[in-house]
């Protein structure tokens, strides 16, 4: 079965970021490349767009949208495989500055839950999976924090990333599988995940290991960390009077994405509007049932900033 991937809040997105034809914009996630090919129609002759992502195959998927585009005017396109930490060292090495408009959807796609790198644990389709967990080629597998982690430290991790009631318990009856046996896949980790939880926590609608798969993701992929550096990176970035809009997932990546844009217009680097996040309509959640925890906020940077802002290298700026 071929596999599809539906953006969310596209047109909200497009609405928010306000793009001309001429603009550089940097689509920081192309992931299923469902924004990139929205935000690549706004543009015309004279304007850029980056696409950026860790994953090469979504890479390969911005490079597709961008040859089916046949019209003349249509802008200069680079794609790059990296990971949007790096945000400011990419643009540098392009040649890109600033920034008219930056996406950053936190989302993953489905096609990197069909991918065999252990983001699913739908096990009961016989899809049994390595567990991987990594965006890109490389980094450290979920398998090696779930082995050697200490049972502290693995519950730690699973609560303050997965917000798991049951990361304690979790944690012991992880440690006293891989007692038994090493855990080395998604089915084999799901089942200590059941025996560490309450029966009556399996009959839910979210299924008992969706807190610690998130969990061990972001550890894999210290999406917390890179978040903070990308989205300063891309404050530095913006042109004045140019946005930056964030769809994040969780409470965790938007309380860290509200922290920071909220610190940014304490500090008069621009404005969060709307100050709440927009979320998707009725009828998109409907169609689409990914879109239903999504929230989208928007940063215009302001027409002037303090000095020792617009000169500091992007790293020298940090919010908690």
């Amino acid at each position: 079965m071929e596999t599809s991937h539906t953006s969310v809040l596209v047109e909200e997105v497009l609405e928010a970021l306000d793009i001309q034809p001429g603009d550089a914009v940097v689509d920081a996630t192309i992931g299923g490349a469902g924004h990139f090919s929205a935000l690549l129609a706004t543009l015309g002759e004279g304007g850029v767009i980056v696409g950026i992502d860790a994953d090469s195959a979504a890479v390969e998927r911005g490079r597709e949208a961008y040859a089916r585009d046949r019209r003349p005017e249509r802008p200069i396109a680079h794609l790059v495989n990296d990971n949007f930490r790096n945000l400011a060292r990419i643009l540098e090495r392009l040649g890109i500055a600033p920034a008219n408009a930056i996406l950053f959807d936190l989302g993953w796609s489905v096609y990197q839950l069909a991918a065999p790198r252990g983001f699913s644990f739908s096990v009961e389709e016989g899809n049994d999976q390595p567990l991987l967990m990594s965006y890109g080629e490389n980094g450290e597998m979920a398998a090696v924090i779930v082995n050697t982690y200490p049972e502290e430290a693995l519950a730690d991790l699973i609560f303050a990333y997965g917000e798991e009631h049951f990361a304690r318990s979790i944690a012991r009856s992880i440690v006293a599988a891989r007692a038994r046996d090493r855990i080395f896949t998604t089915s084999a980790l799901v089942q200590a995940i059941l025996a560490g939880t309450p029966s009556w926590y399996h009959d839910r609608k979210i299924h008992p290991a969706t807190r610690t798969f998130q969990a061990l993701r972001i550890a894999v992929n210290d999406e917390i960390g890179a978040l903070r550096e990308g989205l300063v990176a891309a404050l530095h970035a913006l042109a004045p009077g140019g946005r930056v809009a964030v769809i994040s997932f969780h409470s965790i990546e938007d309380r860290c994405v509200k922290n920071i844009l909220r610190d940014a217009a304490h500090e008069g680097i621009g404005t969060m509007n709307p100050k709440k996040p927009i979320v998707p309509s009725r009828a998109e959640i409907l169609a689409n049932r990914h879109a239903r925890s999504a929230k989208l906020r928007i940063f215009e940077r302001a027409a002037t900033v303090r000095a020792d802002f617009a000169d500091s290298p992007a790293p020298l700026l940090s919010y908690a």
